[in-house]
């Protein structure tokens, strides 16, 4: 089957569509929150949303739209817990993750089980997407991407020394804010593509492959934009020919050029 045949399917456009642009927000945002080190939050808000996800299944809520408030107050206590003196970024992360792992567990154990629903968000289910999934998906992120083109210098700025932007006027909370609120949205998005256990890797792959290869803030970007999305199509279409899971395959062609990348590098070190 030639790859205009395969994308002739309407699920396969609609997973194409929804898939390559979240998978362009998590390669943009994933650069910032890596430089940041704030890498495992996305893991952190994947676990927060499959709780809440939990939660509205078994109220009978859209699970949608229910998780998206849900993970930006997540975010927020995120950061919030993170500039505390006691905490750090890893050990708000992972009370914040555990904690919501074991609630939606404990959810889904004592009403539903596990539904297709929840099947569906745990491991991801692009090709089921309806239009309407489809629909919220693109545009909220034609909103997190023109948000983040926005604030582009800002963003810079807050990624690479907080002291200074600080200093020269910047309020870096509210730009920290305002990225951990477009990671929140991306990361509601891609669970329904790539499942709560694998959707931080579309926000980590990108961010460090390009950073093996180039320098520059504004090329480590441009990179890991494109890298991501051709890791996507190509693994959408590796998954379709042979009958694996999207998810999974999206983030072994991540993982091979990652490692090629990695070979590029030490390579040019010697």
């Amino acid at each position: 089957m030639s790859v205009f045949q395969m994308f002739s399917f309407p699920f396969m456009q609609r997973a194409l569509v929804a898939g390559v642009l979240v998978s362009l927000c998590c390669a943009l945002l994933g650069v910032s929150l890596v430089l940041k080190r704030y890498s495992m939050i996305g893991d952190g808000l994947s676990h927060v949303s499959f709780g809440a996800l939990a939660i509205a299944v078994a109220l009978g809520f859209t699970p949608l739209w229910f998780s998206i408030p849900v993970v930006i107050l997540a975010a927020f206590l995120l950061l919030r817990m993170a500039s505390r003196p006691r905490w750090n970024n890893d050990a708000a992360v992972a009370v914040m993750s555990a904690s919501a792992l074991a609630i939606g567990i404990m959810v889904i154990s004592l009403t539903t089980g596990m539904t297709t629903d929840v099947d569906n968000y745990m491991f991801g289910s692009v090709l089921a997407m309806t239009r309407e999934d489809v629909a919220l998906s693109v545009g909220l992120s034609v909103a997190v991407l023109a948000l983040f083109v926005l604030f582009y210098h800002k963003l810079f700025a807050v990624t690479f020394d907080e002291s200074f932007a600080r200093a020269t006027g910047l309020r870096v909370e509210r730009y920290n804010t305002l990225l951990a609120i477009l990671t929140a949205l991306t990361i509601v998005l891609g669970m329904r593509m790539m499942g709560a256990m694998l959707i931080s890797s579309l926000v980590i792959f990108p961010a460090l492959t390009a950073m093996r290869l180039f320098k520059s803030f504004r090329g480590v970007v441009l990179f890991a934009a494109v890298s991501s999305v051709l890791c996507f199509v190509t693994g959408l279409g590796v998954s379709f020919a042979a009958s694996t899971p999207v998810g999974a395959t999206v983030v072994m062609v991540n993982l091979a050029l990652f490692l090629l990348a990695s070979l590029v590098s030490a390579i040019r070190r010697r």
